[in-house]
């Protein structure tokens, strides 16, 4: 079952990541599609704080990963260049570790990605404006959504 709230401003969708932040428990695999500017990096950027991540978070597209420490580590993941790639980077030691792991992009490793997982679609509505769609896939994560959409 899917869930769609819309949002109106930035820190609107600071609350939204933090929200879920506070359920996360680690080992958790989150990814986020939208187009260029849709407000991937800035949904990760209060995911992080909501994990307690004091380090700046910014987009890892030309490094693919960044790793951070908080309540709980977070994998960072950008990986739009490895559209059309072979290649492997120990994506099993990645995503089933103690990590939360979020993923920009993920449609271009979608055969690496763990069958359950949160994948959230971010749109834009306006100058501000999102609709955050989330797509929970395995108990783990529906059970969550229940929690969060509360």
């Amino acid at each position: 079952m899917n869930h769609t709230i819309d949002v109106q401003s930035q820190a609107e969708t600071a609350r939204l990541a933090e929200k879920l932040a506070s359920l996360l428990e680690g080992g958790e695999v989150i990814t986020l599609e939208g187009d260029l500017g849709a407000g991937k990096t800035t949904f990760t950027q209060a995911l992080a704080k909501g994990l307690g991540i004091k380090r700046t978070v910014s987009s890892p597209t030309f490094t693919i990963l960044k790793q951070y420490e908080g309540r709980l580590p977070l994998n960072h993941f950008d990986v739009y260049r490895l559209a059309d790639s072979e290649e492997d980077l120990g994506w099993d030691e990645l995503f089933y570790g103690d990590a939360v792991s979020v993923v920009e992009w993920a449609q271009y490793i979608e055969e690496e990605l763990p069958d359950e997982r949160l994948d959230i679609t971010i749109r834009r509505l306006d100058e501000e404006g999102r609709r955050f769609s989330f797509f929970p896939s395995g108990s783990r994560y529906e059970s969550m959504m229940k929690e969060f959409m509360r």
